[in-house]
Parts: C-alpha cells; sequence; structure tokens
C-alpha cells in the first residue's frame, strides 16, 4: 500500500458521533466521581453511596440533555477548533447550571433534598473537571492525528511572510492540509516591533535572518505572501528577492475571492511571471475617453489579435454606437465574436468582417457601408524571424495596407486614424519594423495635407504580456515538456506591458491626440530575458540546470539586443498622461511618400526580396539588417531625399 492510498484511506474515516457521546458521557461519570472525592479529601469511606448514585444518575441525566441540545459531540475531533470548546463551554456550562437550580430548589422546597440535592462544591468542581477532560481529550486526539499522519506525508518547509491577521489565517489553512505535510519555519516581517517575538509559538523573523536562517538550509522551501493589498512594486521586489535563490514564492488571492472572510488552500497560487512584470494600475480619464468613443462607430482591423481584441473589449464599456472589427483570421474572429455575444450593450451594433486589409475594393466596400469615426489599426505581420523569410507579405500588409486604410478613412471623413506601432521601428534591424516605421512616416505625412480633416495618430510601445508567439507563452510550453528553455543571447533584453495598459494607453493617446503626433509609452525599465526565464523556472517549482536546462541558440535573424522607443534624431516632449510621451520624429512630405508608395506597388508586382528590402534601405537610412541575409544591401543602400 502506497503513502497516498494510506492516507487517503485513513484520512476519510470519521469517528462515530455516537461513540463520541458514549466517551463524552464516560467523562462525565469520572469527573462526578473526583469531583465527590475532592470534595471529602478522599475520605472515601464518607460518601454515602446510597445518596451518591442518586446525585450521579441525577445529573447524568441533564447531562445527557444539554448534550443533546448543543450537539456538542457531532464535531469532528481531528478539525477541532475554539469554536468547539465554546460548544463544549457552553453544553457543560447548562448542565451545571441546571443541576445547581434543581439542587437549590429541592433543597428548600422538598423533602427529596438529601436524594437529589448535590453540594454546590461538588457542582462547580465537576464542572471544571468535565470541561478541561473534555477539550483537552478533543486537543489531544486532533495532535496525534495530525502527527500520525504527518508521518507520511512529504514535509515542506513555509516561511509566511506577513506576521499579521492574514499570515496567521495562511498558517492555519496550510496546516489543516491533508495531502501536504507544510512546516511553518516562521514568519518574516517588515515591523520592527514584531520581529523575534512569537505567534502560535512560531519566531518572526526579519527578512535578513530569514535568508541566512532557512534559503540555504532546506531543499523545496517555499515562501507565501500573506500580504492583503500589497502593491506591485513590493511583492516584485519581495519576490526577487526569493526567486533569485531559486525560492518559489506563492501569493493569496485577492480578498473579494475570499469565501466568508477565509481562503482554501487551493487558492493559494504562484506567483505569476505577468504579476513581477507588469505594473501598478494606470488611472486613466475614463470621462474623456467616453466622450470621444460614445455613439461614435468605431472600426478595428487587426481585431482578432491580441491587441485588437483588446481594443475591442475596452471599447466596450464605452457605448461605441458601432464597432466594426475586420481581420482575415476567420478563427479568432469567430471565437472573438462568441466572446463579445453576452458582453456587446443593446445599443452596440457589432459587425465582424473578414477582410485583407490591403484589399482596397473590400475595405472601400467597409468604409462606405459603415461609415466609421475613428479607426484603430492594429492589423500587421509581427513575427521579425518570419517576416525576415517573407519581406513581400510584410510589405504588402504593413505597408500598403496602412495606405489602403489611411487613404480611405481621408476619402471618407474618418475624424481619428490611429495605427499602433512597436518599438522595432526605432533604428530598425529588421523587415518588420522597418515596414512598421515606413507605415508610421506615411500616416503622418498626411496630416501635411492642406485641408486634411482626419487626424492621423501612432503609438510606439514594446512587447505586450502573453500576446500571440511572445515569449512567455513559449517559455511556458518549454517549462512543460521539461526543456530545454531557449534564449537567443544571454544579454539580449526586451520591453514589456500587459496588453490592458498597453490598450489603455492606446484609447487614451487617441484622445488627447490632434494629428501628427507619434505617441511613445513609458515601457518602464528593460527586462533581461534569461533572468525571465529563470524566474518562470523557479515559479514553476523546478531548478535551473537541475530540473530545466537554459539553452542559447543565438540571435535570430534581424533581431537585436536592445530595443528602443526613440531614435538616435528624435527626443520626446511629456503629456498630461505620465507614462505618455510625444516622439518629436522627422516626418518626409506627403508627396515623396506618394512616390515610394507607387514605387514599393511596383515592386511588389515585379520585384523581389531583394528589390523589396533595398527600397526599404533607400527611404529609410536608419534601417541596418542584423544577423540577417539583407546585411548584404547595407553595403549598396543609398538613402534618398525627402
Amino acid at each position: 500500500m502506497t503513502q497516498s492510498i494510506f492516507i487517503r484511506k485513513y484520512s476519510n474515516r470519521f469517528l462515530s458521533r455516537w461513540l463520541v457521546l458514549v466517551i463524552d458521557l464516560g467523562i462525565v461519570m469520572f469527573s462526578f466521581t473526583l469531583a465527590t472525592l475532592l470534595r471529602t479529601n478522599f475520605r472515601y469511606h464518607e460518601i454515602d453511596l446510597y445518596n451518591f448514585q442518586f446525585h450521579f444518575l441525577f445529573l447524568f441525566l441533564i447531562r445527557i440533555g444539554a448534550f443533546l441540545y448543543f450537539q456538542s459531540f457531532t464535531g469532528i475531533i481531528r478539525h477541532t477548533s475554539i469554536e468547539d470548546a465554546v460548544l463544549i463551554l457552553k453544553a457543560v456550562f447548562t448542565g451545571t447550571f441546571i443541576a445547581a437550580l434543581f439542587s437549590i430548589a429541592l433543597r428548600y422546597y422538598s423533602g427529596l433534598d438529601m436524594l437529589l440535592y448535590v453540594p454546590l462544591s461538588i457542582l462547580v468542581i465537576d464542572f471544571f473537571i468535565c470541561l478541561f477532560l473534555m477539550v483537552t481529550l478533543r486537543f489531544l486526539v486532533k495532535s496525534f492525528y495530525e502527527s500520525f499522519i504527518n508521518e507520511f506525508k512529504p514535509a515542506v518547509g513555509v516561511l509566511i511572510y506577513g506576521a499579521g491577521y492574514s499570515g496567521l489565517l495562511t498558517k492555519n489553512v496550510i496546516q489543516n492540509d491533508r495531502g501536504i505535510n507544510y512546516q511553518v519555519l516562521g514568519f518574516i516581517d517588515d515591523n520592527e516591533s514584531k520581529i523575534n517575538k512569537t505567534i502560535e509559538g512560531i519566531r518572526v523573523y526579519s527578512l535578513v535572518e530569514a535568508l541566512d536562517k532557512f534559503v540555504d538550509n532546506y531543499e523545496g522551501l517555499q515562501v507565501i505572501m500573506a500580504i492583503n493589498n500589497i502593491g506591485l512594486q513590493a511583492k516584485r521586489k519581495i519576490s526577487d528577492v526569493f526567486l533569485d535563490r531559486g525560492v518559489v514564492v506563492k501569493t493569496l488571492p485577492p480578498v473579494d475571492k475570499w469565501v466568508g472572510g477565509e481562503f482554501a488552500i487551493n487558492q493559494i497560487h504562484n506567483v505569476k511571471i505577468e504579476d513581477l512584470l507588469g505594473r501598478e494600475e494606470i488611472q486613466m480619464n475614463n470621462k474623456r475617453i467616453s466622450e470621444e468613443m460614445n455613439s461614435q462607430a468605431i472600426l478595428v482591423t487587426g481585431a482578432a489579435g491580441s491587441i485588437g481584441s483588446e481594443i475591442v473589449r475596452q471599447l466596450i464599456a464605452y457605448f461605441p454606437a458601432k464597432i466594426i472589427l475586420v481581420d482575415q483570421a476567420e478563427s479568432g474572429l469567430f471565437d472573438l465574436e462568441y466572446e463579445l455575444s453576452g458582453l456587446i450593450p443593446s445599443n452596440t451594433e457589432l459587425v465582424v468582417k473578414v477582410a485583407d486589409v490591403s484589399d482596397y475594393q473590400r475595405m472601400a466596400y467597409i468604409f462606405k457601408t459603415h461609415k466609421p469615426g475613428i479607426v484603430f489599426h492594429a492589423a500587421a505581420y509581427k513575427h521579425v524571424p518570419l517576416m525576415e523569410k517573407n519581406p513581400y507579405e510584410a510589405v504588402k500588409i504593413n505597408i500598403i495596407g496602412t495606405q489602403v486604410l489611411a487613404e480611405l478613412a481621408a476619402e471618407n471623413g474618418v475624424d481619428k486614424f490611429v495605427m499602433v506601432s512597436t518599438d522595432k521601428a526605432v533604428n530598425p534591424t529588421n523587415v518588420m519594423g522597418a515596414t512598421k516605421r515606413f507605415a508610421e512616416m506615411y500616416t503622418q505625412s498626411m496630416n501635411q495635407l492642406e485641408g486634411m480633416r482626419t487626424k492621423f495618430i501612432a503609438t510606439r510601445f514594446g512587447n505586450v504580456l502573453g500576446s500571440n508567439g511572445s515569449v512567455i507563452p513559449l517559455f511556458k510550453k518549454q517549462i512543460e515538456r521539461g526543456g530545454p528553455v531557449t534564449v537567443t543571447h544571454p544579454e539580449i533584453t526586451r520591453y514589456f506591458m500587459t496588453i490592458p495598459e498597453a490598450c489603455e494607453l492606446v484609447l487614451e493617446a487617441a484622445t488627447m491626440g490632434e494629428g501628427g503626433e507619434v505617441f511613445v509609452f513609458d515601457m518602464g525599465e528593460s527586462v533581461k530575458i534569461v533572468n525571465l526565464a529563470k524566474k518562470m523556472i523557479t515559479l514553476s517549482g523546478l531548478r535551473v540546470d537541475r530540473d530545466i536546462e537554459i539553452k542559447y541558440t543565438g540571435l535570430r535573424p534581424g533581431e537585436k539586443l536592445y530595443e528602443e522607443l526613440l531614435n538616435n534624431d528624435e527626443n520626446s516632449l511629456p503629456t498630461h498622461h505620465p507614462k505618455i510621451l510625444i516622439a518629436k520624429v522627422n516626418t518626409p512630405t506627403y508627396a515623396f511618400m506618394e512616390i515610394q508608395v507607387a514605387e514599393m506597388l511596383q515592386l511588389l508586382a515585379d520585384g523581389g526580396n531583394n528589390e523589396l528590402v533595398a527600397k526599404i534601405k533607400q527611404v529609410i537610412p536608419e534601417y541596418k539588417s542584423n544577423n540577417s541575409v539583407f546585411e548584404k544591401l547595407d553595403r549598396k543602400s543609398v538613402s534618398i531625399k525627402r
């Protein structure tokens, strides 16, 4: 029989409540006998056995009635708690109180005083003995059971960060877990008044003490952050201390997820890597966004993608008159439509169109039919190595698709056209980034046209957490497979932002844009990808290089070590929002960009990959290929005047 089967077999057996009642009545017999002996100083020959049997029967029957009324014997002994002790106190006290009242009444108003009158001194002594034995026996059985079962369970050392109410609650929850033998080694707290004191017999340590005493001495140590409403910065700081030492960090569910003021053991979960890379909640000007989006017809391209779909989800809250979803990914579009079917407000029309943004006729029909007032252009090919192999598609969608949409937006009197760009458009080293920079230049040049009503705006930000093809889902899959986790270079870094945060900033930028701006989002600090991989391995309860290997594969085609949000010739200006800056970009004339797009269309029809990329390099002189077959073109490229 395995240990797990043994534990499961005996942990599911409960002592019969009637047997518990019999044991309690046995305690009643013993306690009354002992109380009588104590009352006579153990001079048992002075006890009138004839009266004693009536006294005993009298109290015994009252005790049975009190136990049955309060159901004090129905609790599961192994889970005995203070509440059970209080219930026993009520039952024993009630029995003693009733016996005392009857005894007094019978003594003064009845001739049965010698037979049924129980001296009050015996009742008082009996009360304390009976209460002590009944409560103590339950806690002893509980302690014995836990010790016995724990012998067959794997032991896991735990430190609880937070010595407040949540920390104490966490301790009790994990110690009652029947599956794992959690050994609470100590509490950690920053409050100096608590350090070196004990809580329910467990010592409170400072962070430095805990690191010195436990981290290097316990295999499989875990830390549980038991602090309510902890901020992201504090959570990241605490987690980093332990994750860097290979210790698993767990956290509690939010308070609003607790049931009845408490949480269950299965709600304690590993800290998510998204929690450590995210930032404090952004304060948005929701009133201004609502005024801009309410009752509008809004077109979202790339609606099935990570960014496009989140923009749609957030737009719903502002009650637009119509949302037109455009994407050529039919499966993703179908899933999004199904998701929104139960969320879309009754006064908002949802229009779903499978379409290629570079198809002029198709897009012209959509603009003419649905007359959008605002366009969020998120459709793009974004996978760097894949686009390095397929420049034709990158140019067709990222450049020509943007040109088609921008021209149609101007022709149909769209109020605002918001292009979702990328940090890879800055000093591009790959086809994807260069095509996005080309698209930025084209849309910004349209603001120069006389009488242009449409306001063209661009937004730049880095990687978003959990997006399709991003590094975090890839690492998760590799860890689930047992490794190795592949990192292209030990020094590679990236900026990260959550999808909701990025889309909130896109909406905010859309409201403040007056045309011609390239908004740059504050991405925080760049993250070293190898450190990200190590943290994800540790958060999975595994050890770097022992359970999961990290393997360096070399930079992929078009990839660079560091991403930038501004190029060497650009500066930025602040806005009223601390997370949004305006890049001072060099924008060519519309006449220049119109000619370049026309030539690009001709190359799509006649030329090959080299001709397409060479043309982009002419238009964007800062575009220098990296680790790519197109590096040879950098020696030949000649920029042209804008």
